[in-house]
Formats: structure tokens, C-alpha cells, sequence
């Protein structure tokens, strides 16, 4: 018996571009129009207007296009890890045969899992004052050397130096090389941190192979830093997730000197850039922040230069002037004595003027006083006389001798006391009247009538 033998089918052989076309057609017929829900990633807008990003969950992602006309209806603006519902449908980029979604409308479904950790630690630390704007500290003008914590292999690193080497080539760089992406960059990070961070005092810290050594009386020594970078170059939620970290940001919080955060693009925000001293829209732009232009520095030289010689020039001017009247007040010595001479001579003859006026004035005085003199004794005489007898005449009104001319007696006891009161008497007693012209010695005798005793 024989075999039997089935007839071998070859597989269709596709275009490219027709394979392509019949899988966007299945998709079409198959599950559009879809809505889906999911986390963005990496949101990005085109200058179209057109706007790129990707839809993800825990179990996979999908690229989606939003084209400007669906762009310009939304009421939000998109950020990476916020939570969204779009509605659109699947198709497949043929240039290069990727799966899309092409959303034709987007809203709001809640917060997404990484943006909510971020949220939830931003409020943590702000709550703890980490970002209060009394602890930022000013850059300093020109700082001794300048630490840089990137990674090596990073654009923002290039970035970075190309702008340093631009604007101040003078002054050293000190980078500290760490991870910028992955679960390792943080602790990478705080040990790059910590290093620069022994950098910030003289005579201390590592000496990594990509410090600019400095000379210092004639020996190699490391630079002190006065301010450090932290930066990065843009990504997704997800790819700036490190810079996210709690303990990263309390080591930023730890920094002697000021730090600028440079992670990202412009519209990139993470936990570094509100704890960092100073945040920079990009690196190349952190790096611009601490590097004054050496033609401002120079600029700045010269217009102080200018202004030193201008204010030496009108010294001189003011100078030479004061000497030129100094000069002119000054002349001859001759005839600076001459002039001397006749100030002398005019002050000698006001002071022999005014000594014979003085001596003429006080003679005149004299005179009149010798001439008024007698008169006014003899004034002042007659008014002493005058009341010399007005004192008389009242005295001699008071003589006792005058009361006793008219009869009366002046008693006295034995022992010259005088008697006032004939309490002052008893029977017996001795005592003297004193009359107008002489003395009577007389004996108290009992009264007569006994109620005058009474």
C-alpha cells in the first residue's frame, strides 16, 4: 500500500508595509474604538503641539500619540505618574512598526502610585520645614571651588563642565561621580554628597582623580568647596525617581554650603528642588547660576580701574589748585615779613591810642570825683547827725529817771531785786526806794486794813 502524501501550503510572504497595515486593520476590527487606564510616563509636548507619552500599569506599557487638535481640548495639563483615562484608538506606526494608541480625548482618574509617594513625602517634609525659604543661603559670588554630584557617563555632566570651562575656567571642579538612575542612585548619591561635603573645609577630604588640585605656598592641596551641583538631564517620573528619596533629601538639608539642584527640564520637579538651596531649570543652567562670566569679573576690573584713575586724577586737580593759592597767598618771604611788619606796627600805635584814651578817661573820673567828694561827706555827715539826735531824743523819752520826777519810787529787796508786786514783801523786810534825787531805806510794816492783804 502506498503513502499517503499531503500537499505542503507555503506561507504568504508579507510587505512589510502590507503586514503592517493588516495588523492596524485587525486591531481596528477587533477592539476599536478602546479606553484604557493607566499611569503617563514620560509626557512630552512637541513643538507641533503634538503630545508623546506612554500609558503603563504593574503588568505592562503602551505608546500613545495625542495629536494637537486633541491636545488643545484638554482641561489640564498631563504629568508623569498622575493616573488617566484615555480613549482613542489602536493602530501601528508603520515607519516603524510599533503598537500605538492614538488618544483622541484624556481626563483625570485619580492620582498615580509614584505621584502619590512624591506627594505624600513633599507634604512629610514641608510639614518639617525642609523647604522654608529662611534656611536658603545666597551663592556666593566666586566661590574657591565648585562640587559637581552626577553621573560620569551623563550629558549633564558634559553640559555642565563645557559651561564652567566657558565662563570660569579659573576655578576648580571637584565631581563626585554617583548614579543617577536605578534603586542604587540613592545611596550613591548621599555617599557622593558626603564626600564633597569633607571637601567644604581646608585641609580635609578625598582626593578623587577628578579634583583640580590647587597650589597653596608652593604645595598641591585640595580646593575648598564653597557651593555644589547636583544634576541630571530630563527623563521620566520614573528615571528622576531617585532624587525623590526622603534620605537623600535630609542629606541635602545637611550641606555646609549652598546647594544648586539641576535635575531635569524646566517643567521636571522633585523633592532635591525644594530642599536644595537653589533650583536651576537644567544643569547647564545650574552651572550658570554659580559661574559669574569672567567678562562681567573683567568688565567689572576695569570700571573699577576707571574709576580709581579718575578719582586719583581729581585729587591731583584739587591738589595742584590748593597748592597754586597756597602759593599765591604765600609769595616772597621778604615780603610776607614786611606785611608782618606793618601789622605790627599798626597794632602798636592802636594799643599806645587806646592805653592814653584809657589813661585820659580814668584821669577825667578822678577829677570829677575830687571835685564831688566833699560835698557828698558832708551830705552823708549832716544825715548821720541828724539821726544820731532823733536816736537821742527817742533814748532820753525812755529814761526811768523822767517817771520818777513825776513821784513815783523804784523798790528794791536787800539783795537789789526788784519789787514789782507787794506779794514780793513781808512784814519786816528791809528794802530801798529809789526816788528822783536819792535813795530811802525803809522797814515793811503790817497794813492797816487786813482785806487789802486780800
Amino acid at each position: 500500500m502506498s503513502e499517503l502524501k499531503l500537499p505542503v501550503f507555503a506561507p504568504r510572504i508579507w510587505q512589510v508595509g502590507a503586514l503592517c497595515r493588516a495588523i492596524a486593520d485587525a486591531l481596528e476590527a477587533k477592539f476599536n474604538p478602546v479606553a484604557v487606564r493607566g499611569e503617563i510616563s514620560g509626557f512630552s509636548r512637541a513643538s507641533s503641539g503634538h503630545c508623546y507619552f506612554s500609558l503603563k500599569d504593574e503588568s505592562g506599557q503602551i505608546r500613545c500619540a495625542m495629536f494637537r487638535r486633541a491636545a488643545t481640548l484638554l482641561d489640564f495639563s498631563p504629568r508623569d505618574g498622575e493616573l488617566i483615562e484615555v480613549r482613542g484608538r489602536l493602530g501601528v506606526y508603520e515607519p516603524r512598526g510599533d503598537l500605538q494608541l492614538i488618544v483622541e480625548s484624556m481626563s483625570r482618574a485619580g492620582q498615580g502610585a509614584l505621584f502619590e509617594q512624591f506627594l505624600k513625602l513633599k507634604a512629610k517634609l514641608e510639614a518639617e520645614g525642609l523647604f522654608e525659604a529662611a534656611r536658603k543661603r545666597a551663592l556666593p559670588l566666586m566661590p574657591r571651588a565648585i562640587g559637581v554630584v552626577t553621573s560620569l557617563g551623563a550629558a549633564a555632566l558634559h553640559d555642565v563642565m563645557t559651561a564652567l570651562q566657558r565662563r570660569v575656567p579659573n576655578i576648580p571642579v571637584v565631581i563626585a561621580p554617583a548614579a543617577v538612575q536605578g534603586a542604587n542612585a540613592p545611596a550613591e548619591l548621599i555617599k557622593a554628597l558626603s564626600n564633597l561635603y569633607l571637601l567644604t573645609q581646608e585641609g580635609r577630604g578625598l582626593k578623587p582623580d577628578f579634583t583640580k588640585k590647587v597650589k597653596k605656598n608652593g604645595a598641591v592641596t585640595e580646593p575648598v568647596i564653597d557651593v555644589i551641583l547636583l544634576v541630571r538631564g530630563g527623563g521620566s517620573m520614573e528615571d528622576l525617581w531617585s532624587f525623590n528619596d526622603e534620605q537623600l533629601a535630609r542629606m541635602l538639608v545637611q550641606s555646609p554650603v549652598p546647594i544648586v539642584c539641576g535635575v531635569g527640564h524646566e517643567t521636571d520637579f522633585t523633592i532635591a528642588d525644594f530642599v536644595a538651596d537653589l533650583r536651576a531649570p537644567t544643569p547647564t543652567a545650574a552651572a550658570e547660576l554659580v559661574a559669574q562670566p569672567r567678562e562681567v569679573w573683567l568688565g567689572a576690573i576695569d570700571g573699577a580701574a576707571r574709576r580709581l584713575q579718575d578719582a586719583v586724577l581729581r585729587r591731583l586737580d584739587q591738589q595742584s589748585q590748593r597748592l597754586d593759592l597756597t602759593s599765591s597767598r604765600l609769595g616772597r618771604p621778604s615780603g610776607l615779613v614786611g606785611r608782618q611788619r606793618l601789622r605790627l606796627a599798626s597794632s602798636a600805635q592802636r594799643l599806645q591810642s587806646s592805653s592814653l584814651h584809657f589813661l585820659k578817661q580814668k584821669k577825667q573820673d578822678l577829677q570829677q570825683l575830687q571835685t564831688t567828694l566833699p560835698d557828698a561827706m558832708q551830705r552823708t555827715l549832716s544825715r548821720r547827725d541828724e539821726r544820731l539826735q532823733r536816736a537821742a531824743l527817742r533814748l532820753g523819752l525812755l529814761d526811768p529817771t523822767l517817771v520818777l520826777q513825776r513821784g513815783y519810787a523804784w523798790l528794791t529787796s536787800a539783795e537789789g531785786e526788784t519789787i514789782t508786786s507787794v506779794r514780793q514783801t513781808h512784814v519786816g523786810q528791809l528794802v530801798s526806794a529809789t526816788l528822783a534825787d536819792g535813795t530811802v531805806d525803809l522797814t515793811v510794816s503790817p497794813p492797816t486794813d487786813a482785806k487789802f492783804l486780800q
